[in-house]
């Protein structure tokens, strides 16, 4: 039933929510309008609801600045029989507008946004596809590392582990392993939760992940399912687990031993039933030598370790030109080329292969993509491959020399994730896009290694990152 990846509602309406929530695999959840403007600037949903109880005007002014920058979302919004205006007037800005009544009929048959659909032959192709790869994945690779990779995701999946740790860098596809893993183990029918540690507050993050009572703090005006609770004997994913607070990792810690929990103002203990499955693109063992994580959880989590290598190093190389080829096969970015480029040009294939990959495989199916977009013959030329460090050429002056003898692979990233943001004057949503990560883990990025925004004063800097109220996945 689910065909939507992720879905924004602004409104406190709970019959909305719970019609969504096996709809789609992320809900967030906002109340006013201000708070939305605020969430849109780090999120990209695939549709919004709004509900009948925000007001006219405001939600008018939105949509105006959403014709202004020329969004394609869908925008679904209640309004009452005795409004036909007010509805007007929003059929005008490209809202669909319905009566509460008509709500589910018309969300069915809201356009959703495209999906890559494989051909039988290439969603299981032995070519790109090791036999020690569940059905239930689509992870390519058939190098020595990944094959390593994938016999731990079975191992684990069949057994009791619990909890389980992925790690790996950024773009290396520790989601997808965390989902095999899933499959394997409780099959489809199961609840898989996710939830990204690094784009929540402490406060939030623990109210989402434990939930709360009614009157647990100002805010909270009624009861709300905590998503430990909400994943049942399904699965949890804590994505980046390294950027948790340490006295939030303290309660974790409490639920992986007792497998019980108490909501936030709660004094009820309540089963976890859940597989927890964590993942953290950092060292953890050097985290928790620096203090920043607790030793007596690392170990609880590092049980039986499933490790993503990066596409650099050299037991993972061999999968860079597969990839390549697998994205080319597969892209929907250009259908109109489908079928017509057939691959690389041997100085392609070069270029790839000599290019170090920081943001891994997520990082190469971008500069795939951007090159079909450019290329007008019929296989994908070193020309049209637009690498990372091409995009800062234009930036005015010399990037600074970083000493070869106080080198590190953290003062790499901080410049490469600064020359993004400078490149776009500080638009994050585009610099992500340049990186290749997701706005959060751009935002975790920068926190990470304490970058200033030239455009944000002291006293405003704590404004500038919202928060996502996740519901459910």
């Amino acid at each position: 039933m689910t065909t939507w990846n992720t879905i924004l509602v602004i409104g406190k309406n709970p019959k909305i929510q719970d019609f969504l929530r096996p709809r789609c695999h992320q809900l967030f959840a906002v109340d006013d309008i201000r708070e939305m403007t605020e969430v849109l600037s780090t999120l990209e949903p695939d549709c919004i609801i709004v509900d009948e109880h925000i007001p006219h005007i405001s939600l008018c002014d939105f949509l105006r600045q959403r014709q202004g920058v020329g969004s394609s979302v869908p925008i679904l919004v209640l309004r009452n029989a005795d409004s036909p205006g007010q509805q007007e007037e929003l059929d005008r800005f490209g809202a669909v507008c319905c009566l509460d009544i008509e709500f589910a009929d018309r969300f069915e048959r809201l356009s959703r946004p495209a999906i890559p659909v494989l051909t039988t032959a290439n969603s299981r192709d032995p070519k790109y596809f090791s036999e020690e790869c569940p059905p239930c994945a689509t992870i390519v690779g058939r190098s020595p590392s990944m094959l390593k990779t994938l016999k731990m995701i079975r191992l684990v999946a069949r057994s009791t582990c619990n909890p389980v740790l992925i790690v790996g860098e950024t773009g290396t596809g520790k989601e997808l392993a965390a989902r095999a893993v899933h499959v394997l183990r409780h099959g489809s029918d199961k609840r898989f939760v996710a939830l990204n540690c690094a784009a929540l507050t402490a406060t939030l993050l623990e109210s989402e992940l434990f939930g709360h009572v009614k009157g647990a703090f100002t805010s909270a005006d009624r009861d709300k399912t905590g998503l430990l609770e909400l994943a049942e004997d399904g699965t949890i994913f804590l994505d980046e687990i390294s950027e948790m607070p340490l006295d939030l990792q303290a309660k974790l810690l409490r639920v992986v031993q007792e497998r019980n929990f108490r909501k936030v103002g709660g004094t009820k203990d309540i089963p976890c039933r859940a597989t927890i499955i964590s993942s953290s693109n950092r060292n953890l063992h050097k985290t928790v030598e620096e203090s920043k994580f607790r030793r007596d959880l690392y170990y609880r989590l590092a049980i039986c370790p499933i490790v993503l290598a990066p596409l650099r190093a050299d037991s993972r190389r061999d999968d860079i030109l597969l990839l390549a080829d697998y994205f080319i096969q597969t892209s929907t970015i250009c259908p109109e080329k489908a079928g017509r480029i057939k691959g690389l040009t041997k100085l392609a294939q070069e270029a790839l292969l000599k290019h170090s990959w920081p943001g891994n495989v997520r990082e190469l199916k971008n500069v795939i993509e951007r090159a079909i977009l450019f290329e007008t013959g019929d296989r994908i030329g070193s020309t049209n491959l637009i690498l990372h460090h091409d995009m800062f050429d234009d930036v005015a002056g010399d990037p600074p020399i970083i000493n070869m003898t106080d080198f590190s692979l953290e003062k790499a990233e901080k410049e490469l994730v600064k020359r993004a943001l400078q490149q776009v004057n500080w638009q994050k949503t585009r610099a992500a896009a340049l990186l290749g990560i997701t706005r959060a883990t751009l935002y975790a990025k920068v926190r990470q290694h304490n970058i200033p925004d030239p455009s944000v004063s002291s006293e405003n800097a704590s404004a500038e990152e919202p928060t996502l109220p996740i519901l459910s996945a």
